[in-house]
């Protein structure tokens, strides 16, 4: 799981993606081809427009118009996804992705790249992870990969049990296509922290190898069977803010993973890299290869002219473009885009490439059509009125984050709740009546309830490693956490809502998700065992158990809502209790740290920390 960020969408950049930006100079040879390369990254199931989103129904048209003018003047158009194509909606969700590879299939993707949730359906069917020796824990990803029409592409995703990249039908590590008189070799890798940010128990016998040597090695088998262009769609990413000159790196971020790859690869090997991931932006240059990428769930798409001499196979010219929001109507008055208006008479379709933006027939077929397929389950009213939204505001100590784990821990006999709510909720809840679909949209993921015991000891491991993980930290609920620093020793005193002292003794319930509870994200991993935590079998789903408390509390919420709303119980105890802490640095032996320092936690102030 990555981060979120995007809840909101500059509309400064409608007027900024409008520009093109040439970074050779253009030479107008009979001979020369115009090959486009239109990449998507993190669709996360998005079909039809919705605020700040154009839905793959509005992508079809713009992809429509600019195969519309390469068709006039002999070139072609690759369309190119970085991964993530389906886990995200409850239209996609509900047949495991089917829908969505009908979707690419009627677009005409070409390639596709594996991202690490494209792992989260699991086996075939209702189970999220295998439950037997007869599951295969990527059989519902395989299926989806039979059904494409479309190679996907995992140069890097390597087959433990031979130490090569994976070999399943219809998914291999680079692909070719001969295209207007021009042949492109087309690469997939995924990122290098993939099988910790999806269920671990679907990704066993599988493991990641270094982005830059997979790409080295199939892009050298691609120039060698002729390959004019070499294009690499990775599921990973990087995060730029300036998109006026591709060759202006200054509001970009150096260590992103994909611009360390590009900088680690020979000149001249690869021409473009489509990015993804991270749900950033980037149309830039690094070391000589033009990055794209266009945050997530159809905001925009990204795109690359590429001129070709088709006689000698050399690059002639490459036009970069910024972000293209994927907006599918104009407000005519004030020029603004309608992202959902049904007002034909004061709205108007966006152009592009010089026509107007009308989406496919078949595309809005499919999209209706899955649409009606999950409308019952996705309207369905909970009882609950929020009277403001419940966002990521301040996270992890967030209004959103506060509802999630007090459900959880109100739902479950536990005494604490942790949550990856950095990453792991992926919408708001907007003010309003609130649906299933909403709750839904904040938490698509296929992810059980687990209750597990660790003593306090460990309990404060888990703690110590989050006292450092600044940009990513968990939520929790049902104690309060106070970190102190001397020199090098970390001191942590935890209390539970009871006001009770936690100890290295004690025994603590801790509700989480099986994504947790098998590495996900390294949150719980200082405590785990090394054969793995031993837990009983809940087939509840997260998002199910926080849809049931909603529906049994009922009324009204605000994003102010305090705390919860019962005492927990004590902590059982393998030994006698200890004297209340005399001060900041009592509760357990102290933890040695290079980096300690002390936090200002929320938790000192009365939140779920």
């Amino acid at each position: 799981m990555t981060k979120n960020n995007d809840l909101t969408v500059c509309t400064g950049i409608l007027l900024l993606a409008l520009s093109v930006v040439s970074t050779t100079t253009y030479t107008q040879e009979s001979d020369l081809v115009v090959i486009s390369i239109v990449g998507t990254n993190d669709v996360h199931g998005e079909f039809l427009p919705r605020p700040n989103r154009g839905g793959l129904t509005t992508l079809s048209g713009y992809v429509a118009n600019v195969r519309a003018t390469r068709a006039t003047d002999g070139g072609a158009l690759l369309l190119i996804d970085a991964g993530d194509m389906w886990q995200g909606t409850l239209e996609s969700n509900l047949t495991e992705g089917a829908t969505i590879v009908a979707a690419y299939n009627a677009l005409g993707y070409t390639a596709a790249a594996i991202g690490n949730h494209e792992f989260d359906f699991g086996p075939v069917g209702k189970l999220a992870i295998p439950q037997s020796e007869v599951d295969d824990p990527r059989g519902a990803l395989k299926l989806r990969a039979i059904e494409a029409d479309f190679p996907l592409l995992a140069a890097n995703l390597i087959d433990t049990s031979t130490d090569e990249p994976v070999n399943w039908d219809n998914v291999q590590p680079s692909t070719v296509v001969d295209v207007a008189g021009v042949r492109v070799g087309i690469v997939g890798v995924i990122a290098a922290n993939a099988l910790v940010t999806t269920i671990v128990a679907n990704t066993v016998g599988l493991r990641i190898g270094s982005l830059s040597a997979a790409i080295i090695r199939e892009a050298e088998k691609l120039r060698a069977a002729g390959a004019s262009l070499i294009i690499v769609t990775a599921h990973a990413g990087g995060h730029c803010t300036e998109f006026g000159d591709p060759l202006d790196l200054s509001s970009c971020d150096p260590g992103g993973e994909i611009v360390q790859v590009a900088n680690a690869l020979p000149a001249g090997l690869v021409d473009h890299i489509i990015a993804g991931h991270v749900h950033e932006a980037m149309a830039h240059v690094v070391n000589g290869i033009a990055i794209t990428s266009s945050y997530s769930s159809t905001r925009a798409f990204s795109r690359v002219d590429f001129s070709v001499d088709r006689n000698t196979g050399t690059v002639q010219d490459r036009k970069i473009f910024a972000p293209q929001p994927l907006c599918p109507r104009v407000d005519s008055t004030t020029g603004e885009c309608a992202w959902v208006s049904t007002d034909t008479k004061n709205t108007v379709p966006t152009e592009y490439e010089g026509r107007p933006v009308t989406p496919l027939a078949a595309i809005v077929d499919i999209a209706k059509r899955a649409a009606a397929f999950a409308a019952e389950i996705k309207t369905e009213k909970l009882g609950v009125i929020l009277d403001t939204p419940f966002t990521l505001q301040g996270n992890p100590e967030s209004s959103l984050a506060n509802l999630m784990t007090i459900a959880l821990l109100e739902s479950v006999d536990a005494d604490i709740a942790i949550h990856n709510v950095t990453g792991g909720i992926r919408m708001y809840l907007p003010k309003g009546e609130l649906t299933y679909g909403n709750v839904f949209e904040m938490f698509p993921f296929d992810n059980r309830i687990v209750v597990i015991d660790v003593s306090g000891e460990d309990l404060r491991k888990i703690i110590a490693r989050q006292a450092h993980n600044h940009r990513c930290r968990a939520g929790f609920s049902g104690m309060h956490v106070f970190v102190d620093c001397d020199g090098d020793q970390m001191s942590i005193r935890m209390t539970l809502d009871n006001g009770r002292d936690i100890q290295d003794g004690d025994r603590i319930r801790i509700v989480a998700n099986d994504f947790l509870t098998t590495g996900g994200d390294d949150i719980l991993t200082p405590a785990m065992p090394a054969d793995g935590f031993t837990y009983e079998d809940d087939p509840r789903l997260t998002r199910d158990v926080v849809a049931n408390w909603l529906r049994n509390r009922g009324g009204h919420l605000s994003a102010a809502m305090p705390s919860r709303r019962r005492r927990r119980r004590a902590p059982k105890k393998h030994r006698a209790p200890r004297a209340p802490f005399p001060s900041r640095r009592a509760g357990g032996a102290p933890l040695r740290s290079s980096r300690c320092r002390p936090l200002p936690w929320p938790g000192a102030h009365g939140g779920p920390w």
